[in-house]
């Protein structure tokens, strides 16, 4: 059996990944007025292009010092990001949060469960993660049933009405 290797950011090149439907890639600054509503750092949402760009530039430092990474969701018909996902916790345990948020016009169409998908194959594949977890809240239906559609089984509740899932596919 081979040891487990780890591959953690910051990477030579941002890891830019796709499918037929979407492609994640590094967000860039013109992307930024696109994604205003969805942008969030420590809980806290973003209102103008100041605090967007803020936000921005602290997940691209957390990005540099090997502890998240964080991905445009861009729709492939249109190059236009309409959301975003990543592993934000627990990289230096070769662990990962999975998280995600999409604008809300583009939500049921299967954005998300490509990009999860494509996040899930390269933290396992390429980062070399033993363990993949994601929170959300106990009334977030869409979420709770998008981790359940990927493999994702219920762990723990979690203060605040919180529950948190963890990946249960055969990971080696």
């Amino acid at each position: 059996m081979t040891p487990h290797i780890m591959r953690l950011p910051p990477y030579d090149n941002f890891p830019t990944i796709y499918d037929e439907k979407l492609t994640l890639r590094q967000i860039q600054y013109s992307d930024l007025k696109d994604i205003i509503e969805i942008s969030f750092y420590d809980s806290v949402q973003a209102k103008t292009m100041i605090q967007v760009t803020e936000m921005q530039n602290k997940i691209h430092q957390d990005y540099l010092y090997g502890s998240s990474i964080h991905w445009g969701i861009a729709d492939k018909l249109t190059g236009k990001i309409i959301g975003t996902c990543g592993y934000y916790r627990g990289l230096c345990n070769g662990e990962g949060e999975l998280g995600c948020i999409l604008l809300p016009q583009y939500r049921g169409q299967g954005f998300m469960t490509s990009a999860l998908s494509l996040a899930i194959e390269f933290g396992i594949n390429n980062m070399g993660l033993k363990r993949i977890w994601a929170s959300t809240t106990k009334q977030n239906n869409n979420a709770i049933k998008l981790l359940e559609r990927l493999g994702f089984v219920k762990m723990v509740d979690l203060d605040f009405n919180e529950v948190e899932y963890e990946l249960r596919q055969s990971i080696y």
